[in-house]
């Protein structure tokens, strides 16, 4: 199991664009329309899957909402953050 990160550590290692709520670290893509939010919700579950980490993502025209945080850890781990740098880059 991840080890929790400390309110420190998840500060410093916040990507930007990303805010804490919680016990999740929480980003909104925002996309043209509603194919394009829906390629990015696509490739985001794929990179999700090969790390074997399921984020909350919910969909809506020019929008996804990805949700971040370790269940079994009970928080905010290295995983979830390593996560949201993964979307970011295919975001970008």
């Amino acid at each position: 199991m991840a080890d929790l990160l400390s309110d420190d550590e998840i500060e410093q290692r916040l990507p930007e664009g990303w805010n804490r709520e919680g016990d999740e670290i929480v980003r909104a893509f925002q996309f043209d329309g509603y194919l394009d939010a829906s390629g990015f919700l696509g490739a985001a579950a794929g990179l999700a899957e090969d790390a074997w980490h399921h984020p909350e993502m919910t969909i809506t025209w020019g929008e996804v909402e990805v949700r971040l945080t370790t269940h079994d850890a009970g928080g905010i781990t290295q995983k979830d953050i390593d996560l949201a740098e993964r979307f970011d880059g295919i975001y970008d």
